[in-house]
């Protein structure tokens, strides 16, 4: 709480939006987004493979038809958006839908309890929501634009991409400089926008979190808190499918041929 200890609310709000940071310059990384990225992933993959392992064919448990009702969402999500054959895209849809669905409900704990256990175990800094740092959204993103580069040089080869990015949008040998300026940057734009618009909509949304609990007297916190909570779900809920749906379409794009 802000009350807590001397911090005024300015320097409540700048703690609480400092990562725990290791190294210097370009080498510095926030450890405390990497360790809670690296742990909810691990979480997702531990529990879809235990259900997996348990998975019967009588009557399923309530965790195993959530899972099968998850599964069949977002594979009729890829069949609906990718008309090629890929046996990796349903499984990368699934993973990128559900690891940025748990991150982002890190964002609905309460602002201090985990920064403050962690003080008790003497840490000074901890933020618990990895897609409010631009690091790990523009490295997600990072990651598609490879899979996208990936994608049309084997469907197209290397020479059908180079003649997609200097013969697009005009089809004539002497506008190659202008092509390559137009479609690099719209190859560009692509993870950029990605990340970015991933990293805002969480950014904002942690932060108004922070501010309600920075300025209010903690008996008046719930007012404010718990409304935004349950409109945060829903923005939970809609960055991680924003996501996956674009990295289908970004790669559906990619594996066709003009």
């Amino acid at each position: 709480m802000a009350g807590s200890g001397e911090l005024t609310p300015q320097e409540y709000i700048s703690h609480h939006l400092q990562n725990l940071q290791v190294g210097s310059g370009f080498w510095t990384f926030n450890i405390d987004s990497l360790i809670v990225s690296v742990v909810l992933g691990c979480a997702f993959l531990w529990i879809f493979y235990r259900v997996g392992q348990k998975a019967t064919s009588g009557v399923p448990g309530k965790l195993q038809c959530f899972i099968e009702m998850l599964v069949e969402f977002v594979d009729a999500s890829v069949k609906d958006i990718f008309h090629g054959k890929s046996a990796l895209l349903a499984p990368l849809a699934l993973t990128v839908f559900v690891w940025i669905f748990l991150m982002n409900l890190m964002d609905l704990i309460p602002v201090d309890f985990l920064p403050h256990t962690a003080t008790l175990l003497g840490i000074p800094y901890l933020r618990v929501v990895p897609t409010a740092d631009v690091n790990i959204t523009m490295s997600m993103a990072l990651g598609v634009f490879l899979l996208i580069i990936g994608y049309s040089i084997k469907i197209k080869g290397i020479g059908g991409f180079a003649k997609e990015l200097g013969l697009q949008p005009f089809n004539h040998w002497a506008f190659i400089p202008v092509n390559l300026v137009l479609e690099t940057v719209t190859l560009l734009s692509k993870p950029v926008s990605l990340g970015l618009r991933l990293f805002g909509n969480m950014y904002a949304g942690e932060l108004i979190f922070i501010l309600i609990a920075g300025l209010l007297p903690w008996w008046s916190q719930w007012l404010l808190s718990v409304p935004w909570a349950i409109f945060h779900i829903l923005v939970i809920v809609l960055q991680a499918f924003i996501f996956m749906t674009l990295t289908i379409v970004y790669l559906s794009q990619a594996s066709e041929e003009h």
